[in-house]
């Protein structure tokens, strides 16, 4: 099997780190770097009012990428399908495959942050709402023609004129929960693996989104990715010396936000750094250990696709693409080798 890179960029700092436009040069040269060292595909997130730190926006940030990518694949890992417009989300879709021409990857997630649901507006109850935009996003996207009426929209005989390049647009769901996965494995083309769960937990989860999938009578999915944090150093120290202050103010905002929250039962983020960092949730050392921790999850969650997140808030330039750099050099050749 051929592991498929790919660059999961954070585009999310403190204001005080960078400027927006900084922030922007950043993902622009991490992409053109990601594309030059053969990577596969380049992703970008979202949120909305997400203080403490400013994220820039997905669907605009990877129009601009794209004129970096090349040959690589463009996505979203994720837009917060439950807050948007489900016509809105498609017809996004469709103008970002037809600038990438046909190699778009819509990745949507369900949500968590109690901040961003009570600034769209939402329910309590959103499971409902999210499952419904998902079923108009895809039967537009495939082409049909449809009627729906839901939180924010009303559709009466609605179709897209406006068709996607690709016959089907992967549309990948990410989840954390045991509850959420198999939902993903029901209606999704693939589940967009977190960066935030254990690797125990992960390969515990992988065995049931494949069976949840069996279940329902779908085929494997074409894909199995997943989002990793990732800093190659010359020896592990120094690559935990590096990544410590980032990586412990990024998951105490998580913590903070509530995803320690909506991680499986038997996972937390409320942990010292030593307890957070051990059990293969970082790829986080030496390219030996980056190496070997990487093919733990090949072997052990089935992954055929690795995004790894190289930068996290305030991180500067110059450290991320060296570790870019020493895994282009160091990490992927021995990855290729078996």
């Amino acid at each position: 099997m051929t592991l498929r890179i790919g660059l999961f960029l954070s585009a999310q700092h403190p204001p005080e780190a960078f400027t927006t436009s900084e922030v922007v040069r950043q993902c622009c040269e991490q992409t053109a770097f990601a594309r030059d060292a053969g990577f596969d595909i380049v992703m970008a997130g979202q949120h909305f009012v997400s203080d403490p730190y400013a994220m820039l926006q997905s669907v605009p940030l990877l129009a601009r990428l794209a004129a970096d990518a090349g040959e690589m694949r463009v996505g979203a890992g994720i837009v917060l399908l439950t807050l948007l417009n489900p016509v809105e989300v498609a017809e996004n879709a469709a103008t970002l495959d037809a600038i990438t021409d046909g190699r778009y990857v819509l990745g949507v997630g369900y949500g968590y942050r109690q901040a961003e649901n009570d600034a769209f507006g939402l329910p309590e109850r959103r499971m409902p709402i999210f499952e419904a935009k998902l079923d108009v996003v895809r039967r537009l996207l495939d082409g049909e023609t449809v009627d729906a009426h839901g939180h924010g929209y009303d559709l009466h005989e609605a179709r897209l004129t406006l068709r996607p390049v690709q016959d089907r647009l992967p549309l990948w769901l990410a989840a954390n929960s045991d509850r959420m996965v198999r939902r993903a494995a029901r209606l999704g083309d693939a589940w967009l693996l977190n960066p935030h769960t254990r690797l125990d937990e992960l390969e515990r989860q992988a065995a049931l989104f494949r069976e949840a999938r069996a279940a329902a009578g779908l085929a494997p999915p074409d894909e199995m990715p997943i989002i990793k944090e990732v800093l190659v150093a010359a020896d592990d120290e120094t690559a935990m010396r590096a990544a410590r202050p980032y990586l412990e103010q990024k998951y105490a905002a998580y913590v903070q936000w509530g995803q320690s929250d909506v991680l499986p039962a038997g996972d937390t983020l409320r942990q010292e750094w030593e307890a957070l960092a051990d059990g293969g949730r970082f790829v986080v050392g030496s390219p030996e250990t980056c190496v070997r921790l990487i093919r733990e999850h090949v072997d052990r969650v089935g992954i055929d696709t690795l995004l790894c997140r190289f930068q996290w808030p305030a991180m500067p330039q110059a450290l991320v693409l060296e570790s870019m750099r020493r895994f282009a050099e160091d990490v992927l050749p021995a990855l290729a080798r078996g």
